[in-house]
């Protein structure tokens, strides 16, 4: 299994072009089976999550065309998926439980085929977790779900019916699956507090140019009017706002300056808010943002994670790291997920003075922080380990990397070119 090695103390300079967003390209990617036509996804980002649900889609029968475009670091590929039939509505356990945003599958296949067998993401139990705002929205567009032996099993004969869904806590995984079965329902659904997310709005405008009638997208009310069929489409997949607030991290932990390219600073009001509380010039010009400490500490800062527009809890775990070197004490509060803080024992082991306190953390700026080993235990908590290394003193290896493969594009390559000390290597 492979690792990653970082030799701390290098100021990061240079440019690094920001990928599609993996996030706005998993639901794309699910509203291929919506329609026998074609649709073609340009600015998709090279992960392991993309490359799990093209698997699970090529199950379903979607034919997938992939085509690599320019430069390997930032030119991104385009996939043209292609369904004129499903060869199954069954979503099977052993590749639904790599992903948990596998069960976007489950709104199309029953808006297309009125019937749908989606195995539960992970094993999850229903409850507390948030798939079940995912079937308690399509029970109300019609739907009959059932669930046996870890699967949902979900039916709508005649098809779904247009209704009215109030979400009881915002979920994007919900919205997106609600508002893609709905644009093949019979009548208009109105989804009440959905999310607001720009990958919301990125996906009903990929819908939209399929032939889908919503209003709303980005909103507190979406509308949707469904139609009988819908067609392929070209799209072009949004900047990763996550990516590119990760980088505004990197930039800022070691002192140095970044031009990010290709990104859109319209998507990361309450991300930009927080850097420059602390000390970061962020300056926007023409689809790039330019990265650069205004003094030689970073002030603390207090944050709450939030819901869209709010400051987004995917970008929780990297803010701290840069927090563990400021010049106080700053807290956050952690507001989306429970267990959102498993990145903070492994901080420690690099010298971070970190105290929970429920779902807060108190975050006490440490003078350096030490190399050591650690291990990543999910996505953004990997990817704040490596900003955590580029500022340490010394050697840091990052174990289960696998992680970092799901959500960061040539994550090593765009260090290494800016200046970082970093490789990947086999254990």
């Amino acid at each position: 299994m492979e690792r990653i090695r970082v030799r701390g103390g290098q100021r990061l300079e240079g440019s690094i072009h920001i990928s599609g967003a993996k996030n706005a390209a998993l639901p794309l990617m699910a509203a291929s089976l919506l329609t026998p036509g074609t649709l073609t996804l340009s600015n998709v980002p090279k992960l392991a999550d993309i490359a799990t649900l093209a698997s699970l889609l090529g199950q379903h029968g979607v034919a997938i065309d992939l085509r690599q475009n320019g430069n390997v670091v930032d030119g991104g590929q385009t996939l043209v998926l292609h369904a004129p039939s499903i060869a199954s509505t069954t979503a099977p356990y052993d590749l639904v439980r790599k992903m948990r945003a596998s069960v976007l599958v489950l709104g199309p296949l029953l808006a297309r085929c009125h019937q749908a067998k989606v195995s539960l993401p992970g094993g999850c139990a229903i409850g507390t977790r948030p798939v079940d705002l995912h079937l308690k929205a399509l029970e109300q567009l019609g739907a009959r779900i059932e669930l046996e032996e870890g699967y949902v099993n979900a039916e709508a004969p005649g098809g779904l019916k247009g209704g009215r869904v109030r979400f009881p806590t915002v979920s994007v995984g919900a919205t997106e699956n609600v508002m893609m079965a709905a644009t093949l329902a019979d009548g208009e659904s109105i989804l009440e507090n959905p999310a607001r997310e720009p990958e919301i709005e990125d996906l009903a405008r990929c819908l939209i140019a399929m032939g889908a009638q919503i209003e709303g997208a980005g909103s507190e009310r979406i509308v949707v009017q469904g139609v009988p069929e819908l067609s392929g489409a070209d799209h072009r997949v949004m900047a990763d706002r996550i990516e590119a607030g990760t980088y505004m991290a990197a930039a800022a932990i070691t002192g140095g300056a970044l031009t990010l390219t290709g990104t859109n600073a319209d998507t990361m009001g309450a991300v930009i808010d927080a850097f420059e509380s602390c000390g970061v010039s962020v300056a926007r010009c023409n689809g790039t943002l330019d990265i650069s400490r205004r003094s030689d500490a970073i002030s603390p800062t207090d944050i709450t994670t939030q819901p869209y527009p709010g400051f987004p809890t995917d970008m929780q775990a990297q803010f701290m790291a840069l927090l563990t070197t400021a010049s106080g004490a700053s807290t956050i509060n952690e507001t989306i997920f429970e267990n959102r803080f498993m990145h903070v024992p492994e901080l420690m082991r690099m010298g971070a003075d970190i105290a929970l306190q429920g779902s807060t953390a108190v975050i006490r700026g440490v003078q350096q922080l030490r190399g050591a080993p650690v291990m990543a235990t999910d996505l953004r908590a990997s990817v704040s380990l490596v900003l955590a290394g580029l500022a340490a003193e010394g050697e840091t290896t990052v174990s289960r990397v696998y992680h970092l493969d799901r959500g960061y594009e040539h994550l090593v390559e765009k260090l290494s070119a800016c200046g970082a000390d970093i490789e990947r290597i086999a254990n």
